[in-house]
């Protein structure tokens, strides 16, 4: 039996998708892999959607039926082994909804993060102030899970500065709507200590900052924030899209390249990174 998955994982996500590209290949459908294997087809469906991590000896009984080379097993088998979650957020799995922790978990693995915000600023960039006060927005909360929502926002910035686990710090790419930047979320002092934090964060090599003033007009970022992730060679790119209504991914080439086409006009649409960090330090001094 498959081991529970909790959030995809982006390895377990490419598992997937190989395993059901393989069994493509070999022409057999779920139900005559049951009938080969006596896996059950259940199982075999929530491991090909990367919501079920398989054992090993599963995994090699289905390379048996497929025809898998011994070299190619080695890297599936590496592939299931390293799909992991962060430490800290196995730890706080049981406080975030499942969409949310998947999202985490995708972030954590990704390269390249494009992120567009129209109301308020990334989270990835938010003073541990902005944040407390972003996420109160005036709605009745648990107190215990208000405190760890904090936290699981904090802690998803070790991104942009990770070294310990030999991989790059991730490199963000964020474009603000002026809006957010005007809005007093928590107040004028916790707003001045964000404005702030932005002109510094802005300085690392890793991020890029832009911002689209109101007197550019209308963009296609008007229709709302959305991220994009990318993997490089390890996965596809995909979108997150936050909404009341539900938080969804978008996987689907057309609908990645859309995305991405929106950014770039986003992209061309703000002002460049130097300005920027002028228009930012004017905000400060009012």
């Amino acid at each position: 039996m498959p081991r529970p998955a909790g959030p995809p994982t982006v390895r377990l996500r490419r598992l997937a998708a190989e395993l059901r590209t393989l069994r493509a290949e070999a022409g057999l459908t779920r139900e005559l892999v049951q009938e080969r294997t006596g896996v059950n087809q259940g199982t075999l469906w929530r491991i090909e959607k990367g919501q079920a991590k398989p054992q090993t000896g599963t995994l090699e009984t289905l390379f048996d039926l497929y025809g898998v080379p011994d070299v190619r097993r080695t890297e599936l088998i590496e592939l299931a082994r390293g799909g992991k979650q962060p430490w800290w957020l196995r730890q706080l799995k049981d406080v975030m909804s499942q969409s949310y922790a998947a999202y985490i978990s995708f972030e954590s693995e990704a390269k390249v993060a494009h992120n567009y915000e129209s109301l308020f600023v990334p989270g990835l960039l938010q003073t541990e102030e902005y944040a407390r006060a972003a996420l109160a927005d005036g709605l009745p909360r648990d107190a215990d899970r208000f405190e760890l929502s904090v936290q699981t926002r904090m802690e998803r910035q070790r991104i942009l500065s990770r070294t310990r686990d030999g991989r790059d710090p991730l490199e963000l790419w964020a474009v603000i709507d002026e809006a957010a930047l005007r809005r007093e979320v928590g107040g004028r002092a916790v707003m001045r200590a964000q404005l702030g934090r932005l002109l510094e964060m802005s300085e690392r090599p890793n991020i890029t900052l832009q911002v689209i003033p109101f007197d550019r007009g209308v963009h296609p970022g008007m229709l709302g924030a959305f991220v994009q992730l990318r993997f490089g060679a390890v996965a596809p790119d995909i979108v997150y899209v936050e909404s009341v209504a539900g938080d969804i991914f978008l996987e689907s080439e057309a609908e990645v390249e859309r995305h991405s086409l929106v950014f770039d006009h986003l992209r061309a649409t703000a002002l460049s990174p130097r300005d920027t960090s002028a228009f930012v330090a004017a905000l400060i001094a009012q």
